[in-house]
Parts: C-alpha cells; sequence; structure tokens
C-alpha cells in the first residue's frame, strides 16, 4: 500500500532528466531508474532504443549516484535513508504525473541493477494495476525472509524481470523469488533467465519491454 505521508531524505530535491512527449502532451509515460553510479542521462539514452518516441520518459537522478548504500540483499535499515528517499522520488514522479493526467494503469516503472530492484520495490510497496514494470538484473530488496505478505494486488500488470545465471550482484534465487512473489499478487510476469550473459542488458531484454510499450496508448496530439 502506498506510505501515508511522504518523506523528505537525499533524494528529494534532486533533479529529473526527460524526453520524449512532454508529459502534459503524452497519454502514457516510462520512469526510468539508473543503476549504482549510473545518471538520469543513462537511462534517458536506454529509452532510445525502446523506439516508442511518443511516450513521456522521466528519470529521477539520486544523490551522488547511489540510492542507497549497501547490496540490495542487507538488512532493511542498513539501506536507510537512500531506500526510503529512492523509493519517495519515484513516488514523486508518479503523483506529478497523475496530476498531469496520467494515470498509473499508463506508466511503465523499471530500471537497471540497482534501479531496477528499487522499481520492482516500489512497484510492491504501491501495488496497483500499472502500464508495467520491468527489471534488467534486479529483484525485490531484502535479506532472504523478507515478508512480502504486506503487498497488495498488481491487478494483472504485466512485469518483465530478466538476469543472467551468474550475475555477481544479482542473486538467481533472488529474480526467481521476486517472479513467484508478484504473480501471487496478480502480476502477468515474463521471466527470463540469460545463461552466462552477466551483468548487462541484451537485445532480447529490449525488445521485451519495446512490446510492453508498444501497447501503452500513445496520444496524437
Amino acid at each position: 500500500m502506498p506510505d501515508s505521508a511522504p518523506i523528505s531524505g537525499p533524494h528529494q530535491g534532486q533533479p529529473v532528466k526527460t524526453t520524449g512527449r512532454a508529459p502534459e502532451k503524452a497519454s502514457a509515460a516510462v520512469i526510468l531508474v539508473h543503476g549504482r553510479g549510473g545518471s538520469a542521462e543513462d537511462m534517458l539514452g536506454l529509452s532510445q532504443q525502446f523506439g516508442v518516441p511518443a511516450l513521456a520518459y522521466l528519470a529521477p537522478q539520486a544523490r551522488g549516484h547511489t540510492w542507497y548504500p549497501q547490496s540490495f540483499l542487507a538488512p532493511i535499515e542498513r539501506n536507510e535513508p537512500g531506500l526510503s528517499s529512492g523509493l519517495q522520488a519515484i513516488d514523486d514522479v508518479v503523483n506529478t504525473l497523475g496530476a498531469q493526467g496520467i494515470a498509473p494503469e499508463n506508466i511503465v516503472i523499471g530500471g537497471f541493477s540497482q534501479g531496477a530492484c528499487l522499481a520492482l520495490e516500489y512497484v510492491a510497496r504501491h501495488a496497483r494495476r500499472y502500464g508495467g514494470a520491468f527489471a534488467f538484473s534486479g529483484g525485490l530488496i531484502g535479506p532472504d525472509g523478507t515478508p512480502r505478505d504486506a503487498i497488495g494486488p498488481l491487478d494483472g500488470t504485466p512485469v518483465f524481470l530478466g538476469c543472467s545465471d551468474i550475475d555477481g550482484h544479482i542473486p538467481l534465487r533472488r529474480v526467481e523469488e521476486s517472479a513467484e512473489v508478484l504473480a501471487e499478487h496478480g502480476a502477468r510476469v515474463d521471466k527470463r533467465i540469460y545463461p552466462r550473459m552477466g551483468h548487462t542488458i541484451n537485445e532480447d531484454e529490449l525488445e521485451a519491454v519495446r512490446q510492453m510499450l508498444q501497447s501503452l496508448p500513445v496520444s496524437s496530439v
């Protein structure tokens, strides 16, 4: 469920970069979350590979290029206040889009690596019908055994999970667990594991998200 009140942390007040159609003229939007050491500009560059220019693309920037300090598998409290602040940064963009007439069911949220983890965690904690979610090399956040029973219904949200089977940052078991948890809460999950790929993004993953984005409504304005 959405948090009851917004928080203020290290990532509040950071810029949100944009490309594509202006949100006030778009029918749908994509929120792109960068990885550790990455940037909003990196993610906007990635958006060019999707080939769906009629959407609004928005990429929040983390202070210091890192959303939270430790591994996504560390105890939750060790990644605060960055984790909660990063989740709030995504929520701020979702709320801004809502004020501009773009509802969550027309918003796709995704990212790479640390940003993929943050995107999935946001969708899980703010469960509802989204236009979609995707994680390039990512999984739900928290140590093994983290309770997931408070996740609400995702109402058929399409979710794409792509990862290598030997990723040095993202254990395969966490990708599989994340796919199972999200499916149990009503997401339509497409999980693809790539043998010996490493920590990167391949063309098959881009095509999967490209198809997801092509299903979003496109304004003729």
